[in-house]
């Protein structure tokens, strides 16, 4: 990322892995409840059987955290962390801590301080897809876990009673296809949420130091954060709902992910990609405070980890 104060000692790509994956994880503790109710909206639409005047269970984001808390209890606004947290040691450590080796790497070795944008969107989409590779079946246990809702006095009940169930019942069910379902439509939203979060970050954070409107510390790191935040969520939005729809259709429900869209659209109209972002914006408020939280994070552990290296090293030199 662009900045760093001259004094720190630049942390090197196992750092920066470090780093992202343990802010990851600290901002997905702290908004999980609005990543939950986000899920939760984007997959109402597919209940298009309820009766004639019956209002939909979920309206807005914090309608859709009191209803998850009054019906099924505060737990399960947090279902799906640890697969969510298993998501984010894998998905936030490669595709945020390599961002910047990979945009050396096409910048072929030149160490400017301002790359491209050419560059650091190549770096980004590279990193946003590379991350899918590996670590799609935590993302689609998630989604799963997240969209479940468990009301025995309805009737409903829960497809999976704990994360290892939920990748084995997948695998033995589904195949080892069902863990990897949506793999393409989560490459291209990875790609698409890496460029517009990263290079946004990277782009308005390189400007405020660059024209001195601040200092490279946390208000610099908030603001840049709150605009990669805003900015990802008007690009990615639409990509993410028919993402979420597809990973928590039932087998043989869509063709794909491109019948997935379609059926969105010829059923539900062009609104149906903006799902869980009309009434209180909750894939702006989700996206936005996960942003502030782990790039605030995510600076902060870099340095501290760098000035924990230099400590030791001061150590060793005195021994």
């Amino acid at each position: 990322m662009a900045g760093g104060s001259a004094a720190d000692l630049a942390p090197t790509a196992a750092v920066k892995i470090f780093s992202a994956g343990i802010a990851g994880c600290v901002a997905d503790l702290v908004t999980f409840p609005l990543d939950t109710a986000k899920v939760r909206l984007q997959v109402q639409g597919e209940s298009k059987d309820l009766p004639k005047g019956q209002k939909a269970t979920y309206r807005g984001v914090f309608g859709t955290i009191i209803t998850i808390v009054r019906a099924e209890g505060p737990r399960n606004l947090y279902n799906g962390l640890l697969a969510g947290l298993h998501r984010q040691m894998c998905f936030a450590s490669v595709r945020i801590g390599l961002y910047d080796t990979m945009k050396l790497l096409y910048a072929h070795g030149a160490e400017s301080m301002y790359p491209g944008l050419g560059t650091r969107l190549l770096a980004g989409s590279t990193t946003g897809a590379m991350t899918v590779a590996f670590a799609q079946p935590t993302d689609v246990v998630k989604v799963r876990f997240q969209a479940q809702a468990h009301q025995p006095e309805n009737g409903s009940v829960k497809r999976y009673s704990s994360t290892t169930d939920a990748y084995r019942t997948i695998a033995r069910v589904e195949g080892l296809r069902g863990l990897w379902k949506g793999c393409l439509l989560n490459i291209a939203r990875n790609a698409i949420v890496n460029c517009s979060e990263l290079v946004t970050y990277d782009i308005i954070k390189e400007q405020i130091l660059k024209n001195k409107l601040m200092t490279d510390n946390m208000p610099c790191h908030f603001t840049a954060a709150f605009a990669a935040g805003f900015c990802t969520t008007v690009v990615a939005s639409p990509v993410d709902v028919v993402k979420t729809r597809f990973m928590n259709s039932v087998p043989g429900q869509y063709g794909g992910g491109t019948n997935c869209a379609l059926t969105m659209l010829f059923k539900e109209g062009p609104s149906a990609f903006y799902k869980g972002w009309v009434s209180f914006m909750p894939s702006f408020l989700r996206l936005g405070s996960w942003n502030i939280v782990m790039f605030v994070s995510y600076e902060q552990i870099q340095r501290a980890v760098v000035r924990l290296q230099r400590s030791w090293e001061s150590r060793f030199r005195t021994v």
